[in-house]
């Protein structure tokens, strides 16, 4: 679900928390070592998202952040700011080539640059929740 996150809108907030759960207490994010990224440098993304990046002339850079369901991928196109909101159930990662980390949530995705060490730490951090977090399959009882 792509949405226009720039004005406190209660519906739009009511629909995210749904989705992705409520922000993390301090006292979690601080056992958890923080849950957002360093910023993240867009080297491709899919249509929609692509057609609201090009109407600046600015780098495209975007931002995750963790929640107790979900993760919310946020980006700035002129004076707008978006948000992807990507649940556990509907995230899919890839490691591509050798520093490109891509994010899918059905018909939308966004590809980063994971350039650095603390990058790849988050990415894994990520896995390692939606992994600990989700519930059983049934190939796993």
């Amino acid at each position: 679900m792509l949405v226009n996150v720039s004005y406190n809108n209660k519906e739009a907030n009511r629909k995210i928390d749904d989705a992705v759960g409520k922000p993390f207490t301090l006292k979690q994010r601080w056992a958890m070592g923080g849950i957002g990224s360093p910023k993240l440098i867009i080297t491709e993304t899919s249509v929609e998202i692509r057609n609201l990046l090009i109407l600046d002339n600015n780098r495209d850079t975007c931002n995750i952040e963790m929640r107790p369901k979900g993760i919310i991928v946020g980006f700035r196109s002129l004076l707008e700011s978006y948000a992807l909101i990507i649940p556990y159930y509907k995230l899919t990662m890839y490691k591509g080539e050798a520093s490109v980390y891509s994010i899918y949530r059905d018909n939308y995705f966004i590809k980063v640059e994971s350039d650095t060490k603390a990058v790849q730490k988050f990415f894994k951090k990520i896995l390692s929740y939606k992994a600990d977090n989700s519930p059983t399959s049934i190939e796993d009882l």
